[in-house]
């Protein structure tokens, strides 16, 4: 059997070497690599996939809500509700401008923010919410923006994890990150939709903030030396746009392939009384950036320890909430956030990416019987 790996990058590559060595041999031979071709056809490519009007490039997805943020005219001084049980750089933009970091527990069911929280958590300084579709499931968007519409407030929804899930408002579908005023990705590459290096990028319907955004993308300037607005240099390289602008065509079937792991990884999981398996909402579609199962309290380390003692890796996203991070203990005002102290002692990500096979995901699944059973 193959070694699994958590993301298995080198076979996704070989079953698409082809077209992503021509297409940087192209960027190679056209010498155009900043804000070429290659980066303005991904925009494109991506704009119609998405449905939405605007596609804006950037260096990363850190960037992406940093970017959407001060095109949203968020100011120091201002609070920005994100949830507590998600990576550092959705909070770290809020901070790295000067406004509040409002966090949010989240529900133990999907991990995503916890609506019911939302309007005890508003002041009349509150200005954004920012969701996080977490390992591939979209928040609670329905309910997010009723409440964003009521209080006057942004929406930058956080679909780093989520790229090509689907969402359902009165039976329409609409892709994740289309529903805000913002949708902000990351194209790392164990993301669903990865490149080879550091990518990213912003998407919106709404005209004027696509124009803002653009221009912030390029030191505020929408004409060379002339800077309207304060802005930063964050570009999408155009090798990286080229390797996206291949693996966008196969998104789907991407996503298919891990949903099709996840089918295995349910079928044989959902026997184990300990484990509580991936709960999929049925306003969302489900891209499984991340296999996340729930394990008795305090026992996710014991797991991950004996399946990397076969050979199987695992991963605990997030061992330690944001509220517990000496980065954020000036924000939190002893507040409590029991769910994203709880999840962080009991999920555990199990290897998921498009290239496992069935070898693999039983071994995994067996190793898995044989730890609670023996």
């Amino acid at each position: 059997m193959k070694q699994i790996q958590m993301v298995d990058l080198q076979t996704q590559y070989k079953r698409l070497q082809k077209e992503i060595d021509e297409g940087i041999q192209n960027v190679i031979e056209d010498a155009k690599f900043i804000n070429g071709p290659a980066v303005k056809t991904f925009a494109a490519n991506l704009a119609d996939y998405l449905s939405v009007k605007h596609v804006i490039p950037c260096a990363n997805g850190t960037d992406a809500l940093q970017i959407a943020l001060m095109s949203a005219g968020i100011q120091p001084g201002d609070e920005v509700i994100t949830p507590d049980f998600t990576f550092i750089a959705t909070v770290e933009v809020v901070a790295l401008l000067g406004a509040k970091p409002v966090l949010a527990d989240v529900n133990p069911e999907d991990f995503t923010i916890d609506v019911n929280q939302l309007e005890s958590l508003i002041t009349d300084k509150t200005k954004a919410i920012v969701p996080v579709h977490l390992f591939g499931q979209c928040a609670n968007m329905a309910s997010i923006m009723n409440i964003a519409r009521k209080h006057n407030l942004r929406v930058i929804e956080d679909t780093a994890q989520a790229i090509g899930s689907d969402y359902y408002i009165k039976d329409k579908p609409g892709k994740a990150g289309t529903l805000g005023d913002f949708g902000c990705t990351s194209f790392f590459p164990s993301k669903n939709l990865g490149c080879y290096g550091d990518g990213g990028a912003l998407y919106t319907n709404d005209d004027e903030l696509a124009a803002t955004a653009k221009s912030i993308t390029n030191h505020g300037s929408t004409v060379k030396y002339h800077h309207d607005r304060i802005g930063v240099n964050s570009r999408l390289d155009a090798m990286q746009a080229a390797i996206l602008n291949v693996k966008l065509k196969n998104l789907d079937d991407f996503n298919r392939r891990r949903q099709a792991a996840a089918i295995f990884y349910d079928h044989h999981l959902e026997e184990i009384p300990e484990i509580a398996i991936p709960v999929k909402r049925d306003a969302s579609s489900h891209s499984y950036h991340q296999y996340t199962i729930k394990v008795p309290k305090g026992e996710n380390k014991k797991l991950q320890e004996y399946l990397k003692k076969h050979d199987i890796p695992s991963m605990i996203y997030y061992p330690i909430p944001l509220h517990k991070q000496a980065a954020f203990k000036e924000w939190t005002d002893d507040r409590t956030f029991p769910v994203s102290d709880e999840l962080a002692e009991r999920v555990l990500s199990l290897p998921m990416h498009t290239e496992l096979t069935k070898e693999q995901l039983t071994h995994i699944c067996n190793t898995i019987k044989t730890y609670f059973h023996e």
